[in-house]
């Protein structure tokens, strides 16, 4: 289980901005839960999604998104995850395969989170952030997630990664516009 607080260049909770930014919102309680909601509605209602702000500063390692308080679902579940490994509880990266638009392909990878929970166990959340048309919220057992599942070749992937899969880490680093990012979003072939 110690993979999911180690450090990396992507997930870099060392870094003094997000070591501070964890110490403010574990105050002023020590409780795991109302540390784990502070850090989830921080990311989810204060970075600003790149797609929905059109926001051209493409962000990957949770120190750049905090810096420029903008990211894509990928780099904002970046985020959510060092502030909660700095806070020192358990936390994952996890990924759906969506529709892009509509209800049949092509489709692409969503980012998200999933955090260990004393007494719920892992618990996905999903910051993306709220809008007209999603309604993400952390209300432990009961997941409310961005996007549901509806639609065929849409799955949540099984497992929860320490560090992000290669191609997102490879996306965010190589294109450097919003619109170049929505025109190369990501997708895995289901079996």
């Amino acid at each position: 289980m110690n993979q999911y607080l180690r450090s990396c260049d992507v997930i870099d909770w060392q870094h003094p901005s997000i070591l501070a930014l964890a110490k403010e919102l574990a105050m002023p309680s020590s409780s795991e839960l109302h540390i784990a909601r502070n850090c989830f509605e921080f990311v989810r209602d204060k970075i600003e999604h790149s797609w929905d702000y059109q926001r051209d500063e493409t962000t990957c390692s949770a120190s750049e998104v905090l810096h420029h308080m903008t990211g894509w679902c990928y780099a904002k579940s970046h985020l959510l995850v060092a502030l909660l490994r700095a806070n020192q509880i358990q936390a994952g990266l996890c990924y759906q395969r969506l529709t892009i638009e509509g209800e049949q392909g092509p489709f692409c990878l969503h980012g998200l989170n999933a955090v260990c929970l004393k007494g719920f166990g892992w618990y996905r959340i999903d910051a993306r952030g709220n809008n007209e048309n999603v309604q993400a919220e952390f209300c432990p057992p009961k997941e409310k997630l961005a996007y549901p599942i509806a639609h065929p070749g849409e799955a949540d992937l099984s497992g929860i990664w320490p560090e992000p899969l290669p191609v997102i880490t490879q996306l965010l680093r190589k294109h450097s516009s919003c619109q170049e990012v929505m025109n190369n979003l990501p997708d895995i072939e289901l079996y």
